[in-house]
């Protein structure tokens, strides 16, 4: 990480933007690792509610995969679902609807600040170390470079 703020910094980079929403102890870490460096953190989504902050995500375009789930909070039938307004619904209580408790991960693979999408399907679905997997496999474009 030093190396790739240095290179931020001499290339004018004065700020990094996180999506963090409520864990203290990552934000505080990329605080105190940015601590001196000349780059200023930035949390934008700090305390968001998740529920409101998914949905918008949605409406906004976004489109995402769950490529990761953690098979302590979710079946592994949710690993390779889209992430989408059915999803939101389906997720068991307690889930946090971004994820943000590690329940999942996702991959994006388009949304607003794309200049196209990245075609993918869905592959492989694996269970190791008490978590479930789905590969993301990149479809055939048609549409080319």
């Amino acid at each position: 990480m030093g190396e790739a703020v240095a290179r931020a910094v001499q290339d004018g980079i004065t700020h990094m933007i996180f999506g963090d929403l409520f864990l203290a102890d990552i934000r505080a870490y990329r605080e105190q690792k940015l601590l001196g460096t000349g780059i200023t953190p930035v949390f934008p989504l700090w305390n968001r509610p998740t529920l409101p902050l998914a949905h918008a995500m949605i409406e906004s375009g976004l489109e995402a995969y769950l490529a990761t789930v953690d098979l302590k909070k979710l079946p592994a039938e949710f690993a390779g679902r889209k992430f989408d307004v059915q999803l939101l619904a389906d997720l068991p209580e307690g889930v946090d609807p971004c994820g943000e408790n590690g329940e999942f991960h996702t991959c994006v693979v388009a949304g607003p600040i794309f200049s196209r999408s990245l075609p993918v399907t869905t592959g492989e679905r694996v269970e190791r170390d008490g978590y479930g997997y789905c590969d993301l496999v990149m479809a055939e474009d048609v549409a080319g470079p």
